[in-house]
């Protein structure tokens, strides 16, 4: 695998590997245990220049793609999907920023997050509005040279953490999803709190917050690329371009727990001989293997497609989601039941590998949604083969009668 890396690509994933070693990995059951922040693994991330590697280098990152945050997002969750998901989410919220914002809202809130002075977080869903992202309600409305922000946000993944927030709204009721609009706010703008933290089953690091606005007045300049309306388009680009670091962590997760699965089977002992002797177990161990590198595989893939430029990259964002994260919850569900009942104690690392797994299959688009992502494109294609095809097939009957004019008697 490493020979299909370039040289940039594994000195990331080597300075990720060694602080998943170093600095997560001892930390990350008293992390999961008290469910506090990471400071110090942040600080690690600094030391080792990995905080906004994907923000461009005129803004202070290194510009690196997204192949690269990938590698990062993987090597970290290997050690712990709580603090994988916590590096990640800040390409997230910064995401929208580098797609659609103004050159002075890209100077002013990029360079702080590529130092990793500040921490990001990204508001669209709601509790009325998860899946169906069009269907939000919290509004932003014009007042003078400002907007008014009323509503709440839900499933706040770094809220805790987070000083900058991209929030979307309803600039316009009336025109429905066209109506909603982007902003940039600021944790100590007047009218905005933290609500709840969710106590979560897993990833339990990184804060899950409500976000609540009340009369919460932002300047014109808050509003995201100065224009009203482009708020949905520029969420849907960004989480097709962060899919595929959710399935990065994903992977990272599934080769985590496999890890412990391979090392426990090697030295438990039954019936006089390792686990790992029995056929079953080793074709458990098989599969597992193969799985998790499909899914890297896939993920590598979806990567380098957005790094191309290519426009159109919903399907394989989806693709790589879907596969990569029902690998993860089926590869440390394996791997529990690889452990037995240890598997299922606190004792051993592993049950947290599963319960961390589980939500990458929910957040940044169930995977029942990315099969309708999927199934919509497939729908697209289908139309434009069909309308090939019939050219196709009209040419050849156009050539086999020019044939048979010819033909002699």
């Amino acid at each position: 695998m490493r020979e299909l890396l370039s040289k940039q690509n594994l000195d990331y994933m080597d300075r990720a590997r060694e602080v998943a070693e170093k600095y997560v990995r001892p930390r990350a059951a008293e992390l999961d245990r008290t469910a506090e922040y990471g400071w110090d693994i942040l600080e690690a991330l600094k030391k080792y220049e990995l905080t906004g590697i994907w923000i461009p280098k005129e803004y202070g990152g290194h510009g690196a793609g997204v192949l690269d945050l990938c590698l990062v997002v993987e090597q970290l969750s290997r050690a712990c999907g709580g603090v994988g998901v916590a590096y990640a989410v800040n390409a997230l919220g910064s995401f929208p920023i580098m797609l659609n914002a103004t050159e002075e809202q890209k100077q002013k809130y990029l360079p702080p997050i590529a130092t990793g002075e500040k921490l990001i977080a990204f508001g669209l869903s709601e509790k009325a509005s998860g899946s169906d992202a069009g269907s939000l309600r919290t509004t932003a409305l014009k007042d003078g040279d400002g907007y008014v922000i009323n509503g709440e946000k839900k499933w706040n993944t770094n809220g805790g953490q987070a000083s900058i927030f991209t929030v979307y709204a309803l600039t316009d009721p009336s025109r429905g999803m066209r109506g909603i609009s982007g902003f940039i706010v600021e944790k100590d703008t007047p009218g905005f709190r933290l609500g709840k933290r969710e106590d979560t089953m897993g990833i339990r690091t990184v804060s899950v917050h409500e976000l609540h606005f009340e009369n919460c007045r932002v300047p014109k300049s808050a509003l995201l690329g100065g224009r009203a309306g482009d708020g949905f388009k520029n969420s849907m680009m960004t989480l097709d371009r962060a899919r595929p670091g959710v399935a990065a962590q994903a992977v990272g997760l599934a080769q985590g727990a496999f890890e412990w699965a391979l090392r426990y089977s090697s030295e438990r002992k039954q019936f006089g001989q390792t686990v790992m002797s029995h056929q079953a177990i080793q074709f458990m161990l098989a599969d597992m293997a193969t799985q998790i590198e499909a899914a890297r595989q896939l993920v590598y893939t979806a990567a380098r497609v957005i790094d191309s430029g290519a426009k159109n990259v919903n399907k394989i964002a989806a693709m790589c989601k879907v596969f990569a994260t029902d690998t993860a919850m089926k590869v440390t569900t394996d791997a529990v039941q690889i452990f037995g009942g240890y598997g299922y104690c606190r004792d051993y690392p592993i049950e947290k590998y599963m319960r961390d797994a589980k939500i990458t299959q929910i957040y940044e688009g169930t995977n029942q949604v990315q099969r309708m992502v999927i199934g919509r494109a497939l729908t697209r294609e289908l139309s434009e083969l069909t309308a090939n095809l019939e050219v196709k097939v009209e040419h050849f009957a156009d050539e086999a009668a020019g044939e048979l004019v010819g033909a002699p008697e």
